[in-house]
């Protein structure tokens, strides 16, 4: 006799592996989105009003998960307990329903006990009701893997969130204060063109503010003047402006937080639109040595 040929078909590798690169990408760019959102809402911009490259989020996770030995021992732990957390939604899950399974298989044998030999509409509604509902109940083992999914991804996601928004919080308060890698800033620009600032040839002379209008808090733009320059001639309190962004038109500059600060501190950002030319902007990773008048 002639053996029939093995039907068993080799599994889809290339599907599996084609899913499992479109899961990551996807885990990748939420990551990536919610540490940059974290990040930027620290100095009150909107992201989505940033005009970000959408590959761009898909390099930050990089540095949520492995940006050096503590991130890595970080995303560890948290994913060991969202694999416990899992187990045990999943357990609690299983126990719930059979629960629920057997109470209603109890009032349901009862119900046909009780209606077996009666012949009455209400009999036989009910009767029908019990076996209808008894087979829903069979899609139960049908759903089971389908909740068990939601619950995975939903404590996956939950997981690359804090991680993502921790991380985010934190990168963006250290950029914002003394150790900050952000690049010291020094932008240029015509009078005309901007009503802050300091002049170039009389330091201690403001600009004048003849022709210009306010909406608004005009505190914030008092507590801007006289200290456009970077400043750390005083230690406890030295003044350094940075660029947080530029993009889209647009340039946001910060001044750093002094060394004393408390978390809940955040810098107040200023966006300055460079459509119009004469705009001189200088970056440098830290402050310059040279003397000031």
């Amino acid at each position: 006799m002639t053996s029939n040929p093995n039907t068993t078909s080799d599994p889809n590798i290339l599907g599996k592996f084609t899913s499992v690169i479109g899961l990551i990408g996807a885990a990748l760019f939420f990551a990536g989105w919610i540490y940059r959102w974290a990040y930027f809402y620290f100095f009150q911009l909107e992201i989505s009003n940033l005009d970000l490259p959408a590959q761009s989020f898909l390099i930050v996770p990089i540095q949520i998960f492995f940006g050096d030995g503590w991130a890595i021992c970080k995303t560890a732990i948290a994913f060991l307990l969202a694999a416990i957390a899992i187990n045990v939604t999943l357990w609690l899950i299983r126990i719930s329903s059979e629960f629920f399974v057997n109470r209603f298989q109890d009032l349901s044998n009862r119900i046909i006990r009780v209606t077996q030999n009666k012949r009455s509409i209400t009999a036989r509604f009910l009767k029908s009701l019990v076996n209808y509902s008894s087979q829903q109940l069979r899609l139960v083992d049908f759903l089971r893997s389908l909740v068990n999914e939601i619950v995975i991804v939903s404590w996956v996601l939950i997981v690359i969130f804090w991680l993502a928004q921790w991380q985010g919080v934190t990168d963006a308060r250290r950029d914002a204060g003394q150790n900050s890698t952000l690049p010291v800033i020094a932008l240029i620009t015509p009078e005309e063109k901007f009503v802050a600032g300091r002049k170039l040839d009389d330091a201690f002379a403001d600009p004048p503010l003849k022709g210009y209008r306010i909406i608004g808090d005009r505190g914030l733009f008092e507590d801007l003047r006289g200290k456009e320059d970077t400043d750390v001639s005083n230690p406890q309190q030295p003044r350094v402006w940075r660029l947080l962004l530029e993009r889209g038109g647009w340039i946001y500059l910060f001044p750093t937080l002094p060394p004393n600060a408390t978390p809940n501190n955040r810098p107040a950002v200023i966006a300055i639109q460079t459509s119009d030319k004469g705009h001189l902007l200088i970056r440098a990773p830290e402050v310059s040595k040279t003397p000031t008048p």
